[in-house]
């Protein structure tokens, strides 16, 4: 089983809540799992781990505040990631033209670091009529076989 840190970048909680579901799920598929609601880098295992990054997006597609330290010091790291592996849950609004611009950006840093996406990217609408704490847990038992 894997070892995953989930990151969590959330303005009104609905990130936190998915991050909590999907921390639940991954415990009863045998995981052991972290969750990180003011991500640092310097006290994130970054050796043999995956990241489950679940993020909101922000005013003009910007990254929640939470998040944002942990973005500049990964955008800033001479560190090669390659020995990591991610995946990538994002909340949004379609009405707006920058839906899940977080998610979307957070997964090209990642992947221009170094790292491996596991699963594609999932976005979670919120202007539609869905639980996105269950769409997330569905998703990820889904696609649990790419976890092992």
């Amino acid at each position: 089983m894997a070892n995953i840190s989930i990151i969590v970048g959330s303005m009104l909680g609905n990130a936190e809540y998915v991050a909590e579901a999907c921390e639940q799920t991954l415990v009863e598929l045998g995981h052991q799992v972290e969750l990180h609601f003011s991500p640092n880098l310097t006290d994130i295992e970054q050796k043999n781990r995956t990241w489950l990054i679940c993020t909101s997006t922000h005013g003009a597609g910007d990254y929640p505040d939470n998040i944002q330290p942990f973005v500049d010091q990964l955008t800033a790291s001479k560190l090669n990631f390659d020995h990591n592996q991610f995946f990538v849950i994002g909340l949004g609004d379609s009405n707006y033209d920058t839906f899940c611009y977080a998610a979307k950006n957070i997964k090209k840093l990642m992947i221009s670091k170094g790292s491996k996406e596991l699963i594609e990217l999932l976005t979670l609408d919120i202007s539609c009529d869905i639980d996105p704490e269950q769409a997330s847990q569905d998703w990820i038992i889904k696609n649990q076989d790419q976890l092992s």
